[in-house]
């Protein structure tokens, strides 16, 4: 469990149906299950149809085809994520063991839910889609439950709850479930008794996008060599520069929805280097940003003393190290919206 961790063993556990209880198959490979908590909650949506239907049958139906694509299609032992949650607010086990691990408060069934997070992180798939439609309040309450039971479980700060996108490339959960991510913070810090601080994470940009976030995206490909225009939208031929820099699939790869045109979560950390001299693309994507953020720099294209104090008093202003250096976190920032 993470030193922070205070758990909150008190908040009532939800009803979650098991595996046993939806018919779902047998892995067909080990389940991993660390002895170790999470330390977040990865928020999804299954991009499937919005139903009508909220019965119970439905849900254990909508477990069954999740878990038949992921292991027929996906070729994974089981279902990808932790739990599934139903429009019509029922709680299902996603991965086999997922469950009793939950309960004891001190385990984590590893899923295939969030790329490099799945060691650290609980997934949550929501049904639906939800880039433009309402999230019904059935699910919204318990998925709320859910967050405040596996919160107090764990001890994971109430805070810790992101969507997918903050992670890889893709927009899951969609625009309208990812806009109330905060709200759900705030309910779940409210049922645990603590405070929800929301995370700083990386930018979502696709299709249409414009700024100056683009622009930065399209000095940093070109200081990987890739041929793109520096006019701060994001277009087709922008999008297809981006697909070597993707670390998995250009899709939300729980479902069968691809997203050619989308770049997000640590595929920033990937195309953006360590930047604390010299001269070149990753210096105009630097300088872009900075003077985005109201900071002055020199010559176009060349690490300064200006750009380098620039950088600096950024740093200041955000709290994280003051190095003139921009690293990671740096970046983090400086591309955060």
């Amino acid at each position: 469990m993470p030193a922070a961790a205070v758990r909150r063993p008190g908040v009532a556990a939800p009803s979650i149906s098991s595996t046993s209880d939806w018919g779902a198959r047998e892995a067909s490979g080990a389940i991993e299950v660390l002895d170790s908590a999470p330390d977040k909650i990865v928020v999804h949506h299954t991009a499937t149809p919005n139903s009508e239907d909220t019965s119970q049958e439905q849900a254990f139906a909508l477990a069954q085809q999740v878990q038949e694509y992921h292991m027929d299609s996906n070729g994974w032992v089981d279902t990808g994520q932790n739990f599934t949650n139903s429009r019509g607010g029922y709680l299902l086990e996603g991965r086999h063991q997922s469950l009793a691990a939950l309960e004891s408060g001190s385990q984590h069934v590893v899923g295939a839910h969030a790329g490099e997070q799945n060691s650290v992180s609980l997934g949550i798939e929501n049904e639906g889609t939800y880039s433009q439609a309402e999230v019904p309040a059935a699910l919204w309450e318990s998925l709320v439950e859910l967050c405040s039971y596996m919160v107090g479980q764990y001890g994971i700060g109430a805070g810790e709850i992101y969507g997918h996108r903050d992670f890889m490339s893709t927009a899951c959960p969609g625009d309208v479930l990812y806009a109330r991510l905060p709200e759900l913070r705030e309910a779940v810090a409210a049922a645990v008794g603590g405070v929800a601080v929301d995370p700083v994470v990386w930018p979502l940009v696709r299709g249409g996008s414009r700024g100056p976030v683009v622009s930065a995206l399209q000095w940093l490909l070109r200081s990987g060599g890739a041929e793109v225009p520096v006019d701060g939208v994001f277009d087709a031929r922008t999008g297809r520069a981006t697909a070597g820099v993707r670390g998995g699939s250009a899709s939300c790869f729980a479902t069968r929805v691809a997203e050619p045109d989308v770049f997000g979560g640590r595929d920033w950390a990937r195309l953006a280097p360590v930047v604390s001299g010299g001269s070149g693309a990753a210096v105009r994507a630097v300088q872009v940003l900075l003077t985005w953020r109201g900071f002055a720099v020199g010559e176009q294209g060349r690490f300064d003393r200006r750009t380098a104090s620039s950088v600096r008093e950024f740093q200041a202003s955000v709290g994280v190290a003051v190095s003139g250096v921009v690293d990671e976190g740096t970046w983090l920032r400086l591309l955060a919206r």
